[in-house]
């Protein structure tokens, strides 16, 4: 791999999805199609599974399960962070030191595990750097 590894929250992968979302769906699928160019994209379990419930229950125009269980298998082939007990202690101390809510600090531990220098997320606080990793909202 090599280059930038960046880790996507997993508001960015919903907003590439939700038609709805305007200029967030449009910059949100720039980065995914970048990401699936460079192969340097990264996920974890959780994203997959909060992606999944958020793209058929909670937006606007829901995505048919079918079709959500396709982008699944698609980004299957990136590189997936699995979540373990050890990730859940890492993410315990991450939100401790940093004092980010639990979910946020499991996708940062996450992030760390798999080596990214970047985070793209909405909801977390941009230019913060984390045990090496930078927070960026890339809507702003």
């Amino acid at each position: 791999m090599g280059g930038n590894r960046t880790f996507l929250d997993t508001n960015i992968i919903v907003y590439a999805f939700d038609s709805s979302a305007k200029r967030k769906n449009e910059i949100a699928r720039q980065i995914l199609v970048d990401l699936w160019n460079s192969r340097e994209g990264l996920i974890s379990t959780q994203v997959l599974q909060e992606f999944y419930v958020t793209i058929t229950q909670k937006i606007p125009k829901p995505l048919d399960r079918k079709l959500a269980i396709q982008v699944i298998q698609d980004l299957l082939r990136w590189d997936v962070i699995i979540n373990d007990g050890d990730a859940i202690i890492e993410a315990i101390d991450i939100q401790t030191k940093h004092k980010f809510s639990f979910w946020d600090a499991m996708i940062i531990q996450a992030a760390i595990k798999g080596g990214a220098e970047l985070i793209l997320s909405e909801n977390l606080a941009s230019g913060r750097r984390i045990q090496g990793v930078t927070l960026k909202n890339p809507f702003v």
